[in-house]
Order: C-alpha cells, then sequence, then structure tokens
C-alpha cells in the first residue's frame, strides 16, 4: 500500500511531494486516506491483498473478543482501555478493507461456484499488479524496474522468518511527521550534498503501522497470549509423543527429536517478542502481563472450549467448556519449582539443598500410586521430582569445574564460568542430548548467592523443564488436558526410559552385531589384523582412536554416568535412596535426546571410516556385478539395501551400472577428484581440525563419498527448524519434502497451457529421482485441500522410482493422522514425526543401521576371499598382493579393480559363494528388535479416543 500510494503521488500533476512515504511507517489515522486515494486510481486490487486484510482482521477480532470476555468476567480498567484502542484500530483496517473494495470482494467469493485459482493469485502479487489507471510520468522501462524490485520484496514475505524492528525505532518515528520532506538547498555556506531518506533502503521488516501508547499495549497482550496459545497446544502434543513412547512402543529417540523441534518453535517466538518488545521477553513478564500480575486471580479468566464441525465445514457447534487451570496450563507450578531451585541453589553453591528445601524435597518416592493421590499430593510430588533431577543435572554439569576447584586447587569463579556449547568446557562430555538446557540452568544456579534469575529465566527453558517433567508423569499414568484436567491411567508396567538406549548401546553384548560397544571392539580386531597384513602399525590408528573415545564416552555419560559410582567431592545422586543413576532413570526425555544425539554420532563417524577405508565401495562394486550378472540370483540384504540408501555414494550419478563395471567402479573413485570438489573438501575437514566439538569434527561435509546427512543431524544444524533446512539436503521422498514443494508457486506455461513447477534445487532433485512435475502438483493439489492423509501419502509413494525392498525389509506403507497445514505448530509436528520415524526405525532407517558392524562385516568378508583366493592361488590375487608393488599398497582396491576388468569366472564363482555363505541381512545389524512399519503404531497416542481430540478446541 506505500509503495502503491507513493507511485500514485509520483505520477501526479499535483505538487504534494512531501507527502511521500521515505519511512515504510503509516499511521493510523492515514490508513484509510491512503487506502481512498489507492481505490481512486487502482483498476485491479490483488485477491492476495484481500486474503491479508481478511485474516489480519479475523485475527485481531478473535484477540479482541478473548479479552473483552476476558474483563467481563474479571473487570480490569488497563484491559478495558486497551481493549477500546484495539476496536478502532480493528474499524480502521475494516474500513480500509471497505474502501478497497473487499465487501464486493466477499460477495464474488461466495457466489462463485468453484474456488479461486490459486496460482492466479500468487501470481497476481508476485507480480505486484497493482493497475494504476490514468497516470503519467514514468517511462515504462522504470516501471518495469520498480514492479521487479517490489516483486522482490512482496516475495520476502514467504520467506521462513522476518526481523521485526524495536518498538524503540516505532516512536522515534512517530514524532517525525515530516521525516518524507525534501531538504532546502541553502544559499550560503552550501554543505555537502545530504543523501535524502529513500524508501528503497527501509527493510521490509521495518514497514509497520503507528499505533498510540495503547496500541503497543494491545500488540503486546495479542504477542503474549499468542505465545501462551502456543505453548499450551504444544505441550499436549508433546505429552501425547511420550505417551506413544511408554505406551505404544515408539523410540524415544523420535519423541526426543520432536520435542526439540517443538522447544525450537516455542523459542522463535520468543525470539520475534524479544525484537518487537526487548526487555519484555522474560517468563516472569509475560506471565505478569497476562494474569495481570496474580496468577490466583487469573483463575476464571481464561477458558477452553471444545467445537464440533459440522457436516458443512463451515459451521461450528460448542460441545464442551471449562476454565482453564492457569497454573498448570500456563506452566507456573514448573516455574516455580525451577526458580525456587536456583534461588536454593545460588545460597551455597555446594551442589547441596538448603535445610529448608531438603524438607520438603527428601525421600520422593518414585512408586508413589498417583491415581489414588490427590491433586495437591501429585503437585507436591512432580515439585520435589523437579527440583532433585535438576539438582543432579546441574551437579553433574558442572562437576569437572568444580573438581578443578576443589582437587587441583585452581581459581575459578563460578558465577563467571560459560558454561554454552560453545564455551571452554565443553570439549569434555558430561551428558548427552541435554548439554544446551543443563548449560543455561547452570549458568543460573551458578550465580552469586541472593541474585535471583526469575528476569533471565525464558519461556523456551520453562516449556523445555516442562517437556522433561511431562515425559516421566506420562508414563507414570498422569497427564494433563485443558478440557479434562487431570488425566489418570494405570502407569507404563513394562517401559523402561532406558530401553532404546541399552538396545543402542548393549552393554552387555546381548546382541550380536546390533550393539554400538561391541561392534567398535570387534572392528578395531580387524583394523589391527588389516594393519599388519599392509606392514602399517599405524593405518587404523586414527579410526580405532576416534572409535574407542566415542565408545568411552558413551559409556560414561549416555544411559548411565560416573555419577552413579560417586564423583569425588561432588553431592551424591539425590535419588540415591532408590538408585544413584536417576537422572537417567527416571527421565525418558533425557534417555530420549540422549539417545537422538548418539545416533546422529554413531551415523556420523561411521560414515566417516566407510569413507576413508576402500572396503566398502569394493564390497557394493562386487555384489552389484555379481547381481547383474547371475551369480547371485537374490540380491544379499545388507549389501543391497545400503545400495538403496547411499546410490549417489557408491555410483557416479547414482546410477547402478548393469554392465562394464571396472568403468563404473573408476567412474565412482573419480568422480569427487575434481579441483572443486577436493578445495571444498580439504576446507571441510580443515574446519573440522579446528572444531570446538565433536559433531563438528564429523561433519559428513568433508567426506568424499559419504555426504548424505540424516535428518537428525540435518535438524541440528537447522538449529531444530524445519525452515531453515536447505533445498539441497532435503531427503527427496519424505514429508518436509511434500511441504516444500507444496507451498511453492505453480506458474501456468503460455505454450502448453499447463502448469508447472519452478526449477529450484528441490525440483531438480526431484525429477532426478523419477518424479515427474504432474505427481509433483498432484501432492501440490492435496497440500492446497488443507491436509496431508492417507491419500496424498500414496500419491508420493506410487510415484518413487526406486523400491526400497530389500532382505528384511518391506516396502513402504502409507500412514498418518489428517492433518491441518498450516493451522498450528502441533499439526506441523504430526506430519514432521513421520520423517524422524522413518529416519530412526521406520521404512527409510538411515540413522538405525549400526554402520561399525556393518563395517566389521565388509572387513571380515575381504578378509575370506582373500583366504581363499590364497590358498588356490588365484593369479589375480598373486598380481594384487604379490606381483605389483604399486597395487601392494591398497591391495583389495587393486583386487576388486581386476575382478570387475576381467570378470573371471573362477573368481566370479569364489566370490557369489562367499557372498552367501551366510547371507549377510540388514536387520541383524540394526539398533532395534524391529523396524516401525504399521501406520497404526507410528501415528497412533494410545489415549487418543479417551481425550476426544477429533475436534477443534480453542483457548480464550
Amino acid at each position: 500500500m506505500i509503495h502503491t500510494s507513493n507511485k500514485i503521488l509520483e505520477s501526479s500533476n499535483l505538487q504534494i511531494s512531501e507527502s511521500i512515504n521515505n519511512t515504510g511507517q503509516i499511521a493510523i489515522s492515514s490508513f484509510v486516506p491512503v487506502s481512498k486515494l489507492i481505490a481512486q486510481h487502482v483498476n485491479l486490487v490483488p485477491l492476495e491483498i484481500y486474503r491479508l486484510f481478511q485474516s489480519i482482521i479475523a485475527a485481531r477480532k478473535a484477540t479482541h473478543e478473548a479479552f473483552v470476555q476476558i474483563v467481563s468476567r474479571k473487570p480490569d480498567p488497563e484491559i478495558e482501555r486497551s481493549n477500546t484502542s484495539h476496536k478502532l484500530f480493528i474499524d480502521v483496517l475494516t474500513e480500509a478493507f471497505h474502501v478497497l473494495g473487499g465487501d464486493a470482494w466477499i460477495a464474488r467469493q461466495k457466489a462463485a461456484t468453484e474456488p479461486p485459482d490459486e496460482e492466479d493469485l500468487d501470481q497476481a502479487i508476485f507480480a505486484n499488479q497493482f493497475s494504476i489507471l490514468g497516470l503519467g510520468g514514468k517511462k515504462e522501462e522504470e516501471e518495469e524496474e520498480e514492479e521487479e524490485k517490489e516483486a522482490d520484496d512482496t516475495e520476502r514475505l514467504d520467506g521462513p522468518s522476518t526481523n521485526i524492528p524495536t518498538r524503540q525505532q516505532q516512536k522515534k518515528s512517530k514524532g517525525s511527521r515530516k521525516h518524507g520532506k525534501r531538504r532546502q538547498k541553502s544559499k550560503k555556506n552550501p554543505q555537502p550534498a545530504v543523501k535524502e531518506p529513500s524508501l528503497e533502503e527501509v527493510p521490509l521488516e521495518s514497514y509497520r503501522i503507528i499505533e498510540d501508547e495503547s496500541g503497543l499495549l494491545t500488540d503486546y497482550l495479542m504477542a503474549v497470549y499468542s505465545l501462551v496459545r502456543q505453548w499450551i497446544d504444544l505441550r499436549n502434543s508433546i505429552q501425547s509423543l511420550w505417551r506413544q513412547v511408554s505406551y505404544g512402543g515408539l523410540n524415544s529417540a523420535v519423541a526426543g527429536e520432536m520435542s526439540n523441534i517443538a522447544i525450537g518453535m516455542i523459542e522463535q517466538s520468543e525470539l520475534s517478542i524479544f525484537v518487537d518488545f526487548p526487555g519484555h521477553d522474560s517468563y516472569e513478564t509475560v506471565m505478569n502481563t497476562i494474569t495481570r500480575g496474580n496468577v490466583e486471580n487469573a483463575q476464571g479468566m481464561f477458558h477452553a472450549a471444545l467445537h464440533r464441525v459440522e457436516p458443512d465445514g463451515k459451521s461450528f457447534t460448542k460441545v464442551q467448556e471449562m476454565d482453564l487451570d492457569v497454573k498448570e496450563q500456563f506452566l507456573v507450578h514448573t516455574y516455580q519449582a525451577l526458580l525456587d531451585f536456583v534461588t536454593d541453589f545460588q545460597a551455597t553453591r555446594s551442589g547441596k539443598p538448603t535445610k529448608r528445601l531438603l524438607s520438603e524435597i527428601r525421600n520422593w518416592d518414585p512408586a508413589l500410586d498417583l491415581q489414588r493421590a490427590t491433586k495437591e499430593q501429585r503437585i507436591k510430588w512432580r515439585r520435589a521430582y523437579t527440583i532433585n533431577w535438576l539438582y543432579d543435572l546441574v551437579n553433574v554439569f558442572s562437576s569437572i569445574v568444580v573438581q578443578r576447584i576443589t582437587m587441583k586447587h585452581q581459581r575459578i569463579a563460578l558465577e563467571n564460568v560459560d558454561w554454552s556449547t560453545s564455551g571452554p568446557w565443553n570439549e569434555h562430555r558430561r551428558l548427552f542430548g541435554l548439554n544446551e538446557f543443563a548449560g543455561e540452568i547452570t549458568a543460573l544456579a551458578m550465580q552469586k548467592p541472593r541474585t535471583g534469575g526469575g528476569k533471565k529465566i525464558l519461556p523456551h527453558t520453562v516449556f523445555q523443564l516442562q517437556c522433561i517433567v511431562d515425559s516421566l508423569t506420562v508414563s507414570r499414568g498422569w497427564s494433563f488436558n485443558c478440557l479434562k484436567g487431570h488425566l489418570l491411567y494405570p502407569p507404563a508396567r513394562a517401559f523402561r526410559p532406558r530401553r532404546d538406549v541399552d538396545l543402542f548401546m548393549d552393554r552387555e553384548n546381548v546382541a550380536m552385531g546390533r550393539g554400538f560397544c561391541n561392534g567398535v571392539d570387534v572392528l578395531n580386531q580387524f583394523f589391527e589384523k588389516d594393519a599388519k597384513m599392509h606392514g602399517n602399525p599405524n593405518r587404523h590408528r586414527d579410526h580405532s582412536e576416534l572409535l574407542t573415545e566415542l565408545r568411552y564416552d558413551f559409556i560414561n555419560w549416555l544411559g548411565e554416568s560416573k555419577y552413579m559410582y560417586g564423583l569425588t567431592t561432588i553431592p551424591p545422586s539425590r535419588f540415591s535412596n532408590t538408585t544413584a543413576n536417576g537422572l537417567w532413570e527416571y527421565s525418558p526425555f533425557l534417555c530420549g535426546v540422549g539417545l537422538m544425539e548418539a545416533l546422529e554420532l554413531a551415523y556420523a563417524v561411521g560414515l566417516l571410516i566407510m569413507d576413508r577405508i576402500p572396503e566398502p565401495m569394493c564390497v557394493i562394486h562386487l555384489h552389484n556385478m555379481l547381481v547383474q550378472k547371475g551369480y547371485i540370483s537374490e540380491p544379499v540384504g545388507l549389501y543391497a539395501s545400503l545400495q538403496s540408501l547411499f546410490p549417489e555414494a557408491f555410483f557416479a550419478d547414482g546410477q547402478i551400472p548393469t554392465s562394464d563395471f571396472a568403468t563404473a567402479f573408476t567412474a565412482a573413485l573419480d568422480k569427487s577428484g575434481s579441483r572443486r570438489a577436493t578445495v571444498r573438501r580439504q576446507t571441510s575437514r580443515a574446519a573440522a581440525r579446528t572444531a570446538f566439538d565433536i559433531h563438528g569434527i564429523l561433519d559428513t561435509n568433508a567426506n568424499r563419498f559419504f555426504k548424505k546427512k540424516s535428518i537428525l543431524r540435518l535438524y541440528r544444524e537447522a538449529d531444530w527448524i524445519p525452515e531453515r533446512i536447505p533445498d539441497e539436503n532435503i531427503p527427496v521422498l519424505s514429508i518436509l519434502s511434500i511441504l516444500r514443494i507444496g507451498q511453492m508457486k505453480h506458474p501456468v506455461d503460455p505454450a502448453t497451457g499447463k502448469k508447472v513447477l519452478k526449477n529450484t534445487t528441490l525440483v531438480r532433485r526431484a525429477r532426478a529421482e523419477g518424479l515427474h512435475d504432474d505427481a509433483m502438483i498432484e501432492m501440490s493439489a492435496l497440500i492446497h485441500k488443507g491436509h496431508v492423509d492417507q491419500e496424498l501419502t500414496e500419491a508420493f509413494l506410487s510415484s518413487r522410482p526406486k523400491d526400497y525392498s530389500t532382505s528384511g525389509i518391506s516396502k513402504p506403507t502409507a500412514g498418518g493422522n489428517r492433518s491441518k497445514i498450516g493451522l498450528s505448530d502441533a499439526a506441523l509436528l504430526d506430519l514432521l514425526k513421520l520423517d524422524i520415524i522413518n529416519d530412526v526405525s521406520g521404512q527409510q532407517p538411515v540413522s538405525s543401521l549400526n554402520y561399525i558392524w556393518t563395517t566389521a562385516m565388509f572387513m571380515v568378508l575381504f578378509h575370506r576371499i582373500e583366504d581363499k583366493l590364497e590358498k588356490m592361488r588365484h593369479p589375480l590375487w598373486i598380481q594384487a598382493y604379490e606381483a605389483d608393488p604399486k597395487m601392494r599398497k591398497e591391495r583389495r582396491a587393486s583386487l576388486t579393480g581386476l575382478m570387475l576388468a576381467t570378470e573371471d569366472e573362477e573368481c566370479l564363482k569364489v566370490m557369489a559363494e562367499l557372498f552367501q555363505t551366510p547371507r549377510s541381512g540388514f536387520m541383524q545389524h540394526i539398533y532395534w528388535e524391529d523396524l516401525c512399519t504399521s501406520p497404526t503404531l507410528v501415528s497412533k497416542d494410545p489415549l487418543d479416543d479417551d481425550e476426544g481430540t477429533g475436534a477443534v478446541c480453542t483457548v480464550m
């Protein structure tokens, strides 16, 4: 609107250039006049503008109605004044909408027999087709240039995130009514020309409507209200996930990853509040604002209602309504426990509770029957658990620094220590999965006594602690629903928080071929044997040291910790009366996020080793030749699965050769040998060498062949914000890919009249995988219907060019709950969960395979091939291992090259026998007992039926 009104004024014969807007800010009093000016000179208002107006007005009306209901129950003069101001602003927006022809647009929408063409709307807004009639004064070329720039600015509206300027900047601009006037040249003492303000220099994020002081309060109330609604919604979703873990068998790493994504959503909202309202982003300020400074009086001000959607899909009928439990839904209990812990820890900074608090939290009983306990008893039980667990967390996380002080007498000021993951102590591993949170809490707790911490506690920190606490309570049969209050059910008796961590570790070597720890021991033995054969004791030294160090960290800090055996000068666990390992045993959340990080690291270290040794590449190419030539009738499960998971790593351009196998082998080795690729890889390796943590050291960008990132790694690199994952890294066959493609614009090809896809990185990759534009547009059409369900998933999977069907793995099956797109963060979580499940324990199990054991199997197979050929004194073996000095440097790669080039009959028969006796199955080397292939299992909350979540719940 600002750009358009400026163009009108610039093109007008009237001398009113002083009114041109060069600030990007517009006062409420000017909003309707500007709209009238546009209406007089613009022939066609883009339909998208109407939609934006309608959306904004509806959102503000909903908020206004909510606060009107609040003061109707409990009068509050300040809120009433804010409501009055807000109503005036809504009236201004509504009048502007009317002036621009919004009422006529609504009438046309109602009369239309078919829905409007989404693509035409998008084209209108992206082309910035404000048609200004009867105006001259600009050259056509200049107008086209401006239109292109405005189109670029408009397109930025759809970006993943924007930064909002501070309110101080807004207030400064309010008084500058003549900010847009041109400077007059002085006749005396001419000064250097001062650049005039230009709207071109104003970033899109700085455009805003200037309100009065009441408007500032209204906007902050809206922001706070939105944030609280968001965490109520997300908390319900996260509780559902942990119920699926406890009662439905969902892998805890999935719930841990999804919890991190939800926490990231809260943090994004929190950052937006901080940018727009600096100094008002703490949990304490948020809570004081929404409760008017009195939590007790706020009870009864807020309520939730359940509405049934009628068959017409447009009308709703209220079926249930109840007051919100403010302390529970606004996370007050958890915040108070955190604040009391911080205050108590600061009192002595000894790691021991004060006598006053100890009397409240001692003798916590993990076996308390929560179904029979009163509400007050349950809350006290949860509070005691929370504070005890926080004491253990901080004592473990700070142990390395505390021991340096007490045992080595180093002078370290605890209040000045950088406890973050980028700090100097991060190299000393003490936890897996929760280091960022532990650093935040420890930094608060280690401040000097009586410095408090309430103003420093942020909403995302409280929300994360709530998720941690909820993970335990839901497994013990207690969760919370905004409509039904406290939900009590029998505890999950067969569930253990460490269930999945123990399968991954297999400390007792129960499941041969699956556990990480035993895999490291076995592979290191083969490395030693291989080093002796090549006469180079240092051949695998770096690999062995890295594996051994990672195994050591896993044993000491994943699922268990040294803390349970007692750390010198560190207070014992607060749960010692039941288990010294209570930090892990009583936290499904910690086990989940710890396992999530362990899977990332195990995957990355496995790929690094496979990238640096010849055996994986050699085995896959030999296996493919044996299959293609018919020496192996049914592909061996392990090797066929790896070939399916990493085609681009093993073969040039990911194309599996059916002949000329030696050339394909050479091409695969040479494909990443270009100068540009080498320089890029060297840069990544240099960065890895200077990385401050293990994640940086194991960056797959430094690999030559195995560069594919797991979905877990992608989310970590994006700080668990899905929008930040680059198109070039998104798996083409994923829900996130469907969402990205579905949200793209589909212009019409003027030559064919058909909708086409923009040639983006993701679209090009999808086409390379064999997906056709028609199939992708079909997915997009289903997205625009407003849901992703089995219909969409089947359309997606049916277009897959490569069957993921190998020994021990079933074909993909469609599944998932019907979920709304773009309506709530909780719905987005429900969709993205399917990707995480696929990666961790599902149908594309990149993160569930034990690559250490897999590498050991490669080594075993080559030892057997070598032994057999040596006994036969086969000419190829003699050439590679004895006769040719150059080949002896990399004997296995040389032998492979000879086998692929000669296709020696006798050699092929020997290899075919050894590849199949025994046949290595993929399922033999996954961490879990089975993979998840049931749509019901991956998407169903065991208590969904009890909670009645099928209707629409609103919070007022």
